[in-house]
């Protein structure tokens, strides 16, 4: 009877493993995708600051590839804006998305222990 139990046991511990190798793995790139949205965002925010301070007849160009190109002030900062908004909304999905990550392998821990618990009891 103790060998099915091993069994189970050494299965479920050999699942939740392999689980939390899969969660750390995702949780660390998701961490990294953060690092890298803020630093977007810190460099638009000082693009930003450093155009906004510019006078309104100053040219200013658009780095693409190898070339520049010549737009409007108001069309660059609002390039800047919408970078820093998308950066803002993906940060927000990557921090949900490692929340979610992190609460299932806890869950998958918890049920562990209450299997080991009501084996105990048995």
């Amino acid at each position: 009877m103790a060998a099915p139990i091993d069994l189970e046991l050494k299965k479920a511990f050999s699942e939740l493993q392999v689980k939390m190798i899969d969660t750390q793995q995702k949780v660390k790139m998701a961490d990294l995708q953060i690092d890298q949205l803020i630093r977007v965002q810190k460099h638009a925010k000082l693009t930003h600051a450093e155009i906004s301070c510019l006078p309104d007849n100053t040219r200013v160009y658009e780095g693409a590839g190898r070339m520049f190109i010549l737009q409007s002030k108001e069309e660059i900062n609002n390039q800047l804006m919408d970078k820093q908004k998308t950066a803002d909304e993906k940060i927000k999905e990557l921090e949900q998305k490692k929340s979610y990550l992190e609460c299932s392998v806890k869950e998958a821990e918890d049920n562990i222990r209450e299997m080991l618990l009501t084996r105990r009891t048995q």
